[in-house]
Formats: structure tokens, sequence, C-alpha cells
């Protein structure tokens, strides 16, 4: 359920799933998730972040600044590689 809480922000975040950017919803979800080290939530946390950025890098940028010590170093490395690259590797 955790894991599907998460992947249901992701169409809220792109564009071609008629998104528009939802960061209250998705960070609401996320924060939820943050100290959840099990691999599928660990990847769906990652990608519903990396999906949110285009819309609001800045707010992403903050969520990560704050909850740093709690995330899965996947989920740090993953969406600050997105931050700064725009790529995800």
């Amino acid at each position: 359920m955790r894991r599907l809480a998460l992947v249901a922000t992701v169409p809220l975040n792109l564009s071609s799933r008629g998104g528009g950017g939802d960061t209250g919803r998705t960070l609401l979800i996320c924060r939820e998730a943050v100290t959840d080290h099990q691999d599928m939530v660990v990847k769906a946390l990652s990608w519903a972040l990396r999906s949110l950025i285009r819309w609001d890098k800045d707010a992403v940028g903050i969520f990560m600044e704050n909850y740093e010590s709690q995330l899965h170093k996947r989920v740090i490395r993953e969406v600050n590689h997105k931050l700064n690259f725009g790529t995800k590797n």
C-alpha cells in the first residue's frame, strides 16, 4: 500500500499523464515513506520525487535537505543527480 500510494503521485507530475504538478499531495505522501527502506518503496519514493522536479525543483531540494539523514542512499543519489544534472544516472 505504501508503494502504491507513492506510485499514484507520479501521474500528478507527468504532463504525458495529464498532470500539472501537485507538490502538496506528492510531498505529503513522500513524507510518510521517508524512513521506509524496503526496496520497492525506496524505488517508488525516488520516482515520485524525480517526477516532481520538473514542476517544483525548489520544493524537492528543500525536502531532500530536510530528510537527508533519514532517506535511503539510493533516493539521495538518484534525486540529487536529477536535481543537479537533469537525469537519473
